[in-house]
Formats: C-alpha cells, structure tokens, sequence
C-alpha cells in the first residue's frame, strides 16, 4: 500500500473507533503489515510529570524497553530535542538502545498538542537505510491526525 492509500486508512481510523488504545493499535497493526520494513511501530507517551516516556500500543515482537528516561535512546533524544530523529543504521549510534538484534534503523517523530511533545512514533526496521523523506513526511501526517486525540 502506498503511502496516500495509508493516509486515508490514518484519517479512517481516527474517525470511525471509539477508544483511543484502540485507535492506536490499528494505526501501529496497519503500518507494520502494510510497510514491508516497518518491523515495529510503537507509540511512547510522556509519563504524566515525570521525565520519561511509556510505551502505549505497538506492534511487534514485545520489548523490555517500556519506560525510557529522557534523553536515553533515541526515544529519549527525541522527548528532549522536539524534532525527528532517522537513524538508517543503528550501529553509528552511541546513545542507542538495542530492542533486538535484527533491528538496523530507526525512525521517531514527535507528536505535539498545543505545542507540547507529548509523545512520538517509534519504528523499527531490520533494513539498513531504509527510511526516506516520503516516511518522515508521511509520519509527521500520522503523528498529526494521532494529536486530536488528546
């Protein structure tokens, strides 16, 4: 499915359930069967007042990373910096943690309401340099329309 097939699934999601965990899964189910190197797609969210995120609805093998302190991981830089984070190999990274060893890339984009990043999109891919522009402008679409949740 191309990616303006995937919008209009997003768009599709967000208006038609009822609750928003349920919204969620759908989007993170979506985009991991229908985007061959998308192999995880989580959501974090900030940890009500504390400096660390918690990990909400995703879809892929279950990981021990479900709190990331701020600025730990890319999670955690992105919680920090407010803006997107494309690592296309993962190896190249100092402050990364690992959820597994068949993961090479990642991709996190930040999802703001009222100007505030309240959590992000995170995913995984087993692919090298598998992440383009179109995946960062697409993201930025899904992270949008998951906004008017909250």
């Amino acid at each position: 499915m191309h990616f303006s097939e995937l919008k209009k699934s997003i768009s599709y999601i967000i208006e038609n359930n009822t609750k928003t965990s349920i919204k969620l899964q759908s989007i993170c189910n979506l985009l991991k069967n229908e985007v061959e190197y998308y192999n995880w797609v989580g959501f974090y969210f900030k940890n009500e007042a504390k400096n660390e995120l918690k990990l909400a609805e995703f879809a892929g093998k279950p990981t021990e990373h479900t709190i990331i302190p701020f600025g730990k991981g890319i999670c955690g830089q992105v919680a920090v910096s407010n803006q997107n984070f494309v690592v296309q190999d993962v190896t190249e990274q100092n402050n990364y943690i690992s959820c597994g060893l068949q993961v090479k890339s990642e991709i996190v984009v930040p999802i703001f309401v009222n100007n505030e990043n309240i959590g992000q999109i995170d995913i995984d891919s087993h692919t090298n340099n598998p992440f383009s522009k179109k995946d960062e402008d697409f993201l930025e679409y899904v992270c949008l329309k998951v906004a008017t949740l909250f």
